[in-house]
């Protein structure tokens, strides 16, 4: 017998694997995904998991995201030359397509549902199960009072179930007892709690499919045809399939009007800002007028157009050394502070016999202190264009994409005279000759320009649906008080013994209070000997 024990247990041993001596079997493969799915389905790795879901998206709002502003992305990578690359294989400048932070969405998604799903099913069996039978010793109970009643047992038994039905119990009757439970909504307010995170995962998931951004930028009297080129930049969902799956409609700037403060500390401030359109939902559609205004968007077939940004759009000529025109239109120049100082760059590359390129600033209300040229004012009550020129070599188009708020002067040269860099400020009509004949540029007037943004997110509707079922369910789970009552009505010597207990599943809220009023209810005027715990 002896050996047949050690070897039972040698084979115990060698089934548990090595490094094991607990001498317990091995739990296999099917052991191992079970264990897997239980530690994944937990509450403990939910919340985990929610917490890193939240902590990897402090990078998308910290570091440039390649969606957002592709320019400033390259530029960070040029001024981080260590630090970048390795940015960009941790695929920090586009998190949320990362493959690491889809993982823990993913996991999270799936964690949520194996928690939701197996505590629905036993909650479901709880509501269908009945109150349980009264304990044997009531007194022991947080809450607990006896008393004598001159009733029968039927007419106190008959009574508590109306009190207890009226305190919005459900009551079951047990022989010479009752047994009554409420707050069975705190444990459906925690189930609607995880299921709308579910739901909200699932609304963001499916604007980040089939969902679609992007801005443009449009100078008032310009239109905008909702193609993929059009945009100044697109940030389109996974399963976005591109021109085919956006609204064709478009639209024109007719006019924008804007307001400042003129006065008080607040002076600048804008007051009101809107741009009168023209728009078709289709080529063939008739043409209809809206007044886009800030958190008023335009609905279009499921897309909504935004106005986030204005700003001036100076309208110059620039002519070479040969006297042909080498640009001629407007320029989007950029606020660089609340008065509206603004930058950009004008690029003529076809120019002859050299190349010309200017940048510098156009201020509205133009002054100049011991900073130089700067603008008091964002309205257009004094505004003047001040730049600087550059020259160089024609050369061969490269087909690489190019910032049009960007002059690239490495291969240019900037304009001197009299030995020093060139400079010049012009008012609207104003025309000045470039140095060494070069050419001449016209200062013709300006334009105000809008940016607008075109977003198309399916899941909104899902997430709102979400965040509102979370806050209600997170209600339910805080200010339902599940709770336990009993009345035991039993005759001992010829009288009349009632004891009414009661028991809170979770922290004590009240709970002595009702025991005493619902005994209160029970008792009749003359009712004798009492006891309360």
């Amino acid at each position: 017998m002896t050996e047949v024990k050690a070897e039972r247990k040698d084979r115990i041993g060698a089934a548990s694997g090595p490094g094991d001596s607990s001498g317990s079997p091995a739990l296999g493969l099917v052991g191992w995904l079970r264990w897997t799915w239980r530690q994944l389905t937990s509450m403990k790795t939910a919340l985990v998991l929610l917490f890193l879901l939240a902590l990897g998206a402090v990078p998308g709002s910290l570091v440039p995201q390649t969606p957002i502003d592709p320019i400033k992305v390259s530029d960070f990578l040029g001024a981080h030359p260590k630090l970048g690359p390795l940015y960009d294989k941790l695929g920090l400048f586009d998190v949320y397509k990362s493959p690491w932070f889809s993982a823990i969405y993913l996991l999270l998604f799936i964690s949520l549902i194996g928690c939701v799903v197996p505590r629905l099913g036993v909650y479901l069996k709880a509501v269908r199960a009945r109150p349980p039978k009264p304990p044997r010793n009531l007194n022991r109970l947080p809450g607990y009072e006896s008393f004598t009643a001159s009733g029968s047992s039927e007419d106190v038994l008959a009574a508590a179930r109306r009190e207890l039905r009226r305190r919005r119990f459900r009551v079951e009757t047990y022989d010479g007892a009752i047994a009554a439970e409420r707050g069975y909504l705190r444990e459906a307010g925690n189930l609607l709690f995880h299921f709308s995170l579910i739901l909200a995962l699932v609304g963001v998931a499916w604007g980040s499919l089939f969902g679609y951004r992007g801005t443009v930028l449009v100078v008032v009297g310009n239109g905008f045809a909702n193609t993929v080129a059009q945009y100044d930049d697109f940030t389109p969902g996974r399963a976005f399939g591109g021109d085919e799956d956006l609204p064709p409609f478009s639209l024109t700037v007719k006019d924008f009007q804007v307001k400042f403060q003129e006065d008080g500390p607040q002076m600048g401030a804008a007051r009101e800002f809107k741009a009168q359109l023209a728009y078709q939902q289709t080529p063939d559609a008739p043409e209809q007028s809206y007044e886009l205004q800030v958190n008023h968007p335009l609905k279009l077939d499921g897309s909504s157009v935004f106005l986030v940004g204005h700003g001036y759009a100076p309208r110059v000529t620039v002519k070479d050394g040969q006297g042909n025109v080498a640009f001629s239109g407007p320029a989007p120049f950029l606020p660089q502070d609340s008065n509206f100082s603004s930058f950009g760059v004008i690029k003529a590359p076809d120019a002859r016999p050299t190349t010309l390129g200017f940048e510098g600033f156009f201020l509205p209300t133009a002054r100049i202190d011991q900073r130089g040229p700067i603008s008091v004012f964002p309205d257009d009550l004094d505004p003047a264009l001040v730049m600087t020129g550059y020259y160089g070599r024609p050369q061969p188009e490269t087909g690489k994409p190019e910032s049009v708020y960007q002059l690239d002067k490495t291969k240019l040269t900037q304009f001197e005279q009299n030995g020093d860099k060139w400079r010049f400020q012009l008012k609207p009509g104003q025309s000045v000759a470039l140095p060494d004949k070069a050419g001449s540029i016209t200062f013709d007037g300006y334009s105000r320009w809008v940016k607008l943004q075109i977003s198309h997110t399916p899941g909104t509707g899902l997430a709102l649906a979400g965040i509102l079922l979370a806050i209600l369910g997170l209600m339910g789970s805080l200010f339902v008080h599940p709770r336990r009552t009993w009345v035991r009505v039993k005759t001992e010597d010829g009288r009349t013994v009632v004891e009414v207990a009661g028991l809170d599943r979770g922290p004590e809220r009240g709970l002595g209070d009702e025991i005493q009023a619902i005994g209160k209810a029970l008792k009749p005027d003359r009712s004798s000997t009492q006891e309360t715990t």
